[in-house]
């Protein structure tokens, strides 16, 4: 029994330390990279990752109520949270609480406090699909009229973040799903029927927006508009280029100079990369790698399929929006609002992983007493 604990804490220790490293690379950075534009702007260098630390205050706060939350009542009621979360991103729709950046609504605004209730979508969406595919490992197979209805949720909530619009939401947390789905062992009947309708879905999605069909035209050959719709992406791999193996030196980024857009948010990476060189990125990488190892081993470990799926839910969903990030930043993707988990600029998005991390802490704890 004892032999069953150890493995399990010593592998959440690792896990946290990894996280709390992720973390401070993060506030490192977003002043890094946002410190001229913070300046000019705002008239303070430190704007930016002052609100990162009350992001990161707050998230403390987020981290304490995962940890302190029933699972039974996250799992008993994770349909509501589900539908709840749908229910706001909906309302970005509405003038009165709705607030516009750079031409999406994807953020609430109520008596000057803003979140992208979206973020909040992704918790509450994997805690809705390990609730859906616990109850298939109980019964033993999913019926057609409930697999209707978990679709018929699904296509709504991918409805009310094109409508924002956020494209790269909703392929993220589409990918998620059938991943889990594919990890929980589901009927291949269920798994070609969604991959045909999201393949059927983004076709029509490319086609019908000019904007996105120019995003991939931009993607295939940035170069053939280098001072409109190419500029984000070359100044990127101007960036990228420019770090060499050693980088420039934290803080000498010359790209955070108003040639690199976004440069604190969705193309930190970009500056990571200018700054630290192929060693830094090595070394970032490598935290990111070792976080999915220890996340997967510390799922395997967890004494329900509610949690584990939940934990393999997590996982995969930072390391797609990992991936996502750096193949956009190194133009191996077309370009997507999708930022760096824990590195990014963005209170929400930290908030709600940190939220993850308490949850994570509330399993492990749980396995602990089970295994008594």
């Amino acid at each position: 029994m004892i032999s069953k604990k150890l493995p399990l804490y010593s592998d959440l220790n690792v896990f946290l330390t990894i996280i709390a490293t992720l973390i401070l690379i993060g506030c490192l950075f977003v002043y890094s990279s946002s410190s001229v534009y913070a300046l000019e702007t705002f008239g303070s260098s430190f704007f930016f990752v002052k609100r990162q630390c009350i992001g990161l205050a707050l998230g403390l706060c987020a981290l304490i109520a995962g940890r302190a939350l029933p699972l039974s009542a996250i799992k008993r009621t994770a349909p509501f949270l589900f539908l709840g979360s749908i229910i706001l991103v909906l309302m970005t729709f509405l003038p009165t609480f709705a607030r516009t950046i750079h031409g999406s609504s994807r953020w609430l605004s109520f008596g000057g406090f803003s979140f992208q209730p979206s973020e909040l979508l992704k918790i509450t969406l994997l805690f809705y699909v390990a609730y859906f595919l616990d109850k298939k490992a109980s019964n033993g197979s999913i019926s057609l009229k409930h697999f209707g209805i978990f679709a018929m949720l699904i296509g709504t909530m991918c409805v009310a973040l094109l409508k924002q619009p956020d494209f790269g939401m909703t392929i993220t947390l589409l990918l998620t799903t059938i991943i889990i789905f594919f990890c929980a062992h589901a009927q291949v009947k269920h798994i070609i029927i969604t991959l045909f309708g999201l393949a059927i879905s983004a076709v029509f999605l490319i086609l019908f927006r000019p904007y996105r069909l120019q995003r991939v035209l931009t993607f295939l050959n940035p170069w053939q508009d280098p001072k409109g719709s190419g500029f984000q992406i070359i100044q990127s791999l101007i960036a990228i280029g420019s770090g060499s193996w050693l980088g420039t030196g934290i803080a000498h980024s010359r790209q955070k100079f108003f040639y690199l857009p976004m440069q604190h948010t969705d193309f930190i990476f970009s500056i990571i990369a200018e700054e630290t060189g192929f060693i830094g990125c090595i070394f970032l990488i490598t935290l990111f790698v070792l976080l999915l190892y220890f996340g997967i081993r510390i799922a395997h470990q967890l004494t329900t399929t509610f949690n584990t799926l939940v934990m393999l839910g997590f996982m995969i969903l930072i390391h797609l929006q990992v991936v996502m990030n750096m193949a956009v930043t190194t133009g191996l993707a077309p370009t997507k609002g999708v930022g760096m988990p824990f590195i990014s600029y963005g209170n929400t998005s930290l908030v709600c992983y940190l939220f993850m991390i308490g949850v994570i802490i509330n399993m492990v704890h749980e396995t602990r007493i089970s295994l008594r």
